[in-house]
């Protein structure tokens, strides 16, 4: 099953918005078969390395998702296995998918296949956390990446932060970003850095869809993403019918949500994400949307780049919380791991 998971983290800048999976085939001990799955509409896991054996017949399947037992673009993984004759389906965990949820593991079963199910169940859970938590809360997985000064700082007093980290650091990055589905950011950070927000890896990447926070269309028609290949996606509250219309002729998909006090109701983004088969969202903000994130209760994990560095007080914070106002009031998070990229520090933090 180890091997099983290393194979599916081969899909773990392409399977969006599927899940990463990966299928060992072993027969009389011995591996005769590996697979995964690489790209949403090409073969499954089990399919791939059904392809590599001759003969499976009498084989043990360990798969890192439950088999399927749906049409979708693909037909059932189970009937592949049954038909197979595989004798034995050993999977780490059951599929969250309300489609399968089970059935595909009883559908085996009344085949006369052996089930086991539960084997490395963390890891797998792990490996596709943004998928079941879609399937199972109806929202992404929502990281927040930020970079800072020794003293907490992101920018100069000016906005000025090219660079903050190491040529490291911001190479890991772009690791975050091809692994996420969308990166969202809000437009003042657009009207500021007039970003790509593109994953650049010497590797395969779908690249994530691109989202702009705007409550009032403010989104340049001529901003640089809008000339490169990908959806770009403006979020709104405005009803500027005819700013949405300029908007959408430059390339740009428009859409309006509801809001909260004059700006777009957070929560109402992630379910909105979550109905366009978002997994795992990245967020690349300054500190008044993180702070409003943060506030609500709606990032899962941070990773913070800090660098050895001091931009003294006058610069910028991560976080505009100006509800903090006792030390009662402050936010906890949990320090996960921590370890050096570079000359700089990672930190990974959940709530």
């Amino acid at each position: 099953m180890s091997r099983a998971l290393t194979l599916a983290k081969r899909g773990l800048y392409t399977t969006k918005p599927n899940p990463r999976v990966g299928c060992i085939l072993v027969k009389n001990d011995v591996i005769i078969g590996e697979g995964w799955h690489v790209k949403a509409g090409l073969g499954h896991a089990e399919i791939e390395a059904l392809k590599a054996v001759p003969d499976a017949n009498g084989a043990t399947a360990y798969v890192t998702l439950e088999p399927c037992s749906h049409h979708g673009r693909t037909p059932p993984c189970c009937d592949a296995l049954i038909k197979a004759g595989v004798i034995r389906v050993v999977a780490a965990m059951q599929d969250p998918n309300p489609q399968v949820s089970g059935r595909g593991l009883e559908k085996l079963k009344a085949a006369g296949i052996n089930v086991v199910c539960g084997v490395l169940e963390e890891d797998a859970q792990a490996l596709n956390r943004g998928f079941v938590k879609r399937m199972t809360e109806n929202r992404p997985f929502v990281r927040s990446k930020l970079a800072m000064s020794l003293d907490g700082r992101t920018a100069m007093a000016s906005g000025e932060s090219k660079w903050i980290t190491s040529a490291e650091a911001r190479a890991d990055v772009h690791k975050l970003r091809a692994e996420s589905s969308v990166i969202l950011t809000g437009i003042n950070t657009v009207l500021a850095d007039d970003p790509a927000l593109t994953a650049r890896l010497d590797t395969e990447v779908v690249q994530p869809v691109r989202v702009v926070l705007d409550s009032q269309l403010k989104m340049p028609l001529d901003a640089y993403m809008a000339s490169i290949p990908g959806r770009n996606l403006i979020l709104t509250c405005s009803h500027d019918k005819t700013r949405q219309q300029s908007l959408e002729k430059a390339g740009f998909e428009v859409y309006r949500l509801p809001d909260k006090n004059g700006r777009i109701d957070l929560h109402e983004v992630m379910i909105f994400l979550a109905w366009q088969q978002i997994n795992e969202v990245l967020i690349e903000a300054g500190s008044l949307l993180n702070g409003e994130l943060l506030a609500e209760g709606l990032v899962d994990e941070y990773v913070i780049y800090m660098a050895p560095c001091i931009l003294g007080d006058q610069g910028r914070g991560l976080f505009n919380m100006p509800g903090l106002q006792q030390l009662a009031d402050k936010k906890h998070l949990k320090l996960r791991d921590v370890r050096q990229i570079g000359r700089d520090l990672k930190l990974i933090l959940t709530p």
